[in-house]
C-alpha cells in the first residue's frame, strides 16, 4: 500500500480533529485497548512492587518495580495529555479521552514531575553532583522512611517509602500512591468500555 503524502495526512488530521474530536468513532476500540495495555502494565508492576515489599526483596528490585510502574503510567498519561501541543489531532484526541474518562487538570496522572525525574535522572544527577555537598551519600537504592531525606547531611539518590507511598529522587520527594489510584480507576473504566462494545 502506498503511503499518503504529507499534505493529505495534514488534511485528514484536521478533519479528524474538527469533525470527530480527534477519534473516528469506529476507531475508539483501538484507543481503549491501548489504554488498557498501558494501565495493565502499570498495575502489574505495582503488584510486583507490593509482592517485593512483602517478601523483603532487595531495595534495587523494589525501586525498579515502582519505577517501571510509573514509566507505564507515564505512557498512559500521554494518551490524555499528548506531548505535541502544536498537533491539533493529538490535542483533540487528548481532550476527547479526558472527557470520556472524566479526567481534569488536577488528575494525578497529569503530574509530570515524578515521571520526568525518572526519565531525566541522568541529567538531574549531573547537576546534582555539580553542587557543593558535604555529609553522607547514599548512591544505592534504599527502601526506608522518606523522613531520611529531611536530614541536611544525608544525600539520597533513590529511596522508596512503601508505607507513605513516596519516592525520593536526588533528595526530592514525590508521591506515587495517587498515580496508582488513578491508573486503577482508568483501567476499570476502560475495561467497562471494552465490555460494552469498545466505545468511549
Amino acid at each position: 500500500m502506498a503511503q499518503l503524502d504529507e499534505d493529505v495526512l495534514k488534511e485528514r488530521e484536521a478533519q479528524m480533529a474538527q469533525q470527530y474530536q480527534g477519534i473516528y468513532p469506529v476507531y475508539e476500540a483501538f484507543y481503549i485497548h491501548s489504554i488498557i495495555y498501558a494501565a495493565e502494565r502499570s498495575e502489574s508492576a505495582f503488584q510486583r512492587f507490593d509482592e517485593a515489599v512483602a517478601a523483603s526483596c532487595p531495595a534495587e528490585l523494589i525501586v525498579a518495580t515502582v519505577q517501571e510502574a510509573l514509566t507505564h503510567a507515564g505512557a498512559l498519561s500521554r494518551f490524555f495529555w499528548p506531548m505535541k501541543k502544536q498537533n491539533q489531532l493529538a490535542v483533540a484526541r487528548g481532550d476527547r479521552l479526558r472527557g470520556a474518562f472524566a479526567l481534569d487538570e488536577a488528575s494525578a496522572l497529569k503530574w509530570r514531575k515524578l515521571r520526568n525525574a525518572f526519565e531525566h535522572f541522568d541529567e538531574d544527577l549531573d547537576r546534582f553532583l555539580l553542587e557543593d555537598r558535604a555529609g553522607y551519600f547514599f548512591p544505592s537504592p534504599l527502601v526506608d522512611d522518606q523522613a531520611l531525606a529531611d536530614e541536611a547531611i544525608g544525600h539520597i539518590f533513590k529511596l522508596v517509602d512503601p508505607t507513605h507511598g513516596i519516592c525520593v529522587l536526588l533528595g526530592r520527594k514525590f508521591e506515587f500512591q495517587p498515580i496508582r489510584s488513578e491508573v486503577r480507576r482508568i483501567l476499570s473504566h476502560a475495561r467497562e468500555m471494552d465490555e460494552q462494545g469498545g466505545r468511549l
